[in-house]
């Protein structure tokens, strides 16, 4: 009797060992992808399509946006890149202020797509292709 309640106690230990394994560790975050390089992007707007070669600079999940806009002037901006997503913003000075424009997009493979806030002029689509 004395020998099944010791045989008893070693299997509820062994259990309760098993049960009490340390946790696995947490997944690493989701790598970014690539966005280095030029990409053709093309702007819907209420103007038209508005099309340029947009520039980025990578650094991890930081890169900085080149492209010339409208008129030839220079946009420039900073993002983030957190798996497939990306966001950046791009400030425009004006005589009228300075204007904010807010990308975000997915890149699957070697396109981008997404929306840009325009101020309070709205919501506009983008799509760009990475060029080779």
């Amino acid at each position: 009797m004395r020998f099944r309640y010791i045989l008893a106690l070693i299997l509820v230990a062994g259990s309760l060992a098993a049960q009490t394994a340390p946790p696995a560790k947490p997944a690493a975050p989701a790598k970014p992808v690539d966005v280095a390089g030029v990409w053709e992007m093309t702007t819907q707007s209420p103007q038209g399509d508005m099309t340029a070669d947009a520039t980025f600079v990578q650094d991890n999940d930081k890169f900085k946006f080149t492209m010339s806009g409208p008129g030839g002037f220079e946009m420039a901006g900073e993002g983030t890149v957190k798996g497939q997503d990306l966001e950046w913003t791009v400030t425009i000075s004006t005589p009228q202020g300075e204007f904010a424009l807010t990308y975000k997009g997915k890149i699957d493979g070697e396109t981008m797509s997404g929306d840009v806030q325009a101020g309070d002029f709205g919501t506009f689509p983008f799509t760009a292709k990475k060029k080779k």
